[in-house]
């Protein structure tokens, strides 16, 4: 049996605020405010995740900026006052984004910038690991290259030790490569301790969740699928307008299957095992569905993972409140949040 991850059964991912985004004053002080935790917390989610780059809270020569983490601290307060339970992810880190556009190279290969990276987990444990009652840390998202596995491996293993030396009991997410595949599980390390938790990302299959995204290589802007095809439909739509893509159908397979949750319990079922057998909590930090596709299909999507991860008391936190392209705040969902929300 899956061993439960208490407190984050149900989330939403904040993107955009003080992550993946320009980094200023007017953008931490707008893009999220308290009223937008309040919203959260009244939609029933007990969490949420919040990614940070290392830009909020360092320069380029990795000195402190207090006004950064300030505006972490304030999430931590509002998390608080409101009931829910909190993610701290750090979503770039000065080497290394899964976002190459970013131009963070070279951490993988280079000790400074490990050590770096260390440090500031070091201070992240300092200053916020006495809310561990309501707040865990994950390490790094979206680790990209299979070829990194192992660095990474050693890298995670090592910043685990810093953190605990410092924070002995809170719970720390890790991810794997191909940007935290639930294939990538069964190759992370054995967990360091019990307060471990393996985390992966789900956006199968990514030619349904990522239709039309500019930044899918060989994704034309206009390509747009139903949730309703067979996955043999979806393969056939595709060679004939988007041939790039057909090497990222996700395992779907060439048959007369279709997205529904037994095809997400087939997907969730090795990761779980891993889980299991390693005896530790298993986590989807991110799962959605792009602004591109019909409220409709994105509804029908909800219901089908939500199935597998309810059957497998996977904890959860959907892609995102607000814009990032997958907002579920933004105006188009409106007719149908309401039933969205019973399935995140």
């Amino acid at each position: 049996m899956l061993k439960e991850f208490k407190g984050y059964k149900k989330g939403i991912d904040l993107g955009g605020w003080l992550s993946q985004c320009n980094h200023t004053k007017e953008r931490y002080e707008t893009f999220i405010t308290e009223k937008d935790i309040e919203t959260v917390a009244s939609w029933g989610a007990d969490h949420v995740r919040i990614p940070v780059d290392y830009d909020l809270v360092e320069d380029k020569e990795g000195n402190y900026k207090e006004d950064g983490f300030a505006y972490i601290q304030r999430a931590v307060d509002w998390c608080g006052k409101y009931h829910l339970n909190m993610v701290l992810d750090l979503h770039k880190t000065f080497g290394y984004s899964f976002d190459f556009g970013e131009n963070e190279v070279g951490f993988f290969d280079n000790e400074k910038y490990q050590e770096r990276f260390y440090r500031l987990w070091e201070e992240f444990a300092k200053r916020y690991s006495k809310y561990e009652e309501r707040l865990c840390f994950e390490l790094l998202n979206e680790v990209t290259d299979k070829e990194f596995c192992d660095k990474w491996n050693e890298i995670s293993l090592k910043c685990i030790e810093r953190i605990r030396k410092i924070a002995p009991t809170v719970k720390i997410l890790v991810g794997g490569y191909w940007n935290n595949s639930g294939d990538a599980v069964k190759d992370l390390a054995m967990p360091h301790d019990e307060n471990i938790v393996y985390n992966f990302h789900n956006y199968d299959p990514l030619v349904f969740t990522h239709q039309g995204a500019s930044w899918i290589p060989g994704m034309p802007a206009d390509y747009r699928v139903s949730i309703d095809k067979t996955f043999k439909e979806m393969d056939a739509y595709t060679t004939e307008h988007a041939p790039e893509l057909l090497g990222r159908f996700d395992n779907m397979g060439d048959s007369d299957d279709k997205i529904d949750g037994e095809f997400f319990k087939k997907r969730f079922a090795e990761p779980v095992k891993i889980a299991e057998e390693r005896g530790v909590s298993l986590y989807c930090g991110e799962y959605g569905v792009i602004e591109n596709a019909e409220p409709g299909d994105i509804l029908k999507w909800y219901k089908a993972i939500n199935e597998a991860f309810e059957y497998y008391g996977i904890g959860r936190a959907t892609w995102s409140y607000k814009s990032m392209n997958f907002g579920l705040a933004d105006a188009r969902l409106d007719a149908v949040r309401e039933e969205i929300l019973k399935y995140i």
